[in-house]
């Protein structure tokens, strides 16, 4: 945390690009594997051409290339999440900006939940992003169902994450951190 609760506008605008892409990427990722996935989309498009059937091949293309642009989305603001978060932890170290320590036994509950939020936050975020990467560049490609089912688990880590951080922000805001959320928005 930023002494006194005085946030740069580098560290607000890496907070909101960042807040940005995460619900983009879950958004177009929770549509690829669930209403917009390709069997199911295979399956609608066949019902729908029972009078001049269609090759399941052609059906695979026709879905593909109608999520295509959605997923170009997901791509584009995974780079943003990427380069956002890497600046960020780049800034946090020149700049010496720490969290609590959830291990250390003088800190507070407060500040040990405090603390295990943001370890939940950075660790989500660099798995997504370094499996994300993974898939991208077919890296480890032995590995790639593995690496794609962990990619897959952020559609449950990002949720867990928001409901966490809205809880943050009501807890701060009805304690000694009052004003903390129009800190973020205004800065000091």
């Amino acid at each position: 945390m930023q002494e006194n609760n005085k946030f740069s506008i580098l560290h607000r605008i890496l907070h909101w690009t960042i807040a940005i892409a995460m619900p983009i990427m879950f958004i177009t990722g929770f549509l690829r594997m669930y209403w917009m996935n390709k069997n199911g989309m295979v399956s609608i498009i066949e019902s729908k051409t029972t009078t001049s059937p269609l090759s399941k091949e052609v059906m695979s293309d026709i879905a593909k290339t109608i999520r295509e642009p959605m997923w170009e989305w997901h791509e584009i603001f995974a780079n943003v999440m990427v380069a956002a978060f890497s600046i960020r932890i780049i800034y946090m170290v020149i700049k010496g900006i720490r969290f609590p320590n959830p291990f250390n036994k003088i800190n507070t509950l407060k500040e040990k939940l405090q603390g295990f939020v943001y370890l939940y936050f950075y660790l989500f975020v660099f798995i997504s992003a370094f499996t994300g990467i993974c898939i991208q560049n077919e890296f480890f490609t032995a590995y790639e169902d593995q690496i794609e089912m962990v990619h897959k688990w952020g559609l449950y880590w990002f949720p867990i994450f928001i409901i966490l951080h809205l809880a943050g922000i009501v807890i701060a805001e009805n304690s000694n951190k009052k004003g903390i959320a129009s800190k973020m928005i205004g800065g000091s």
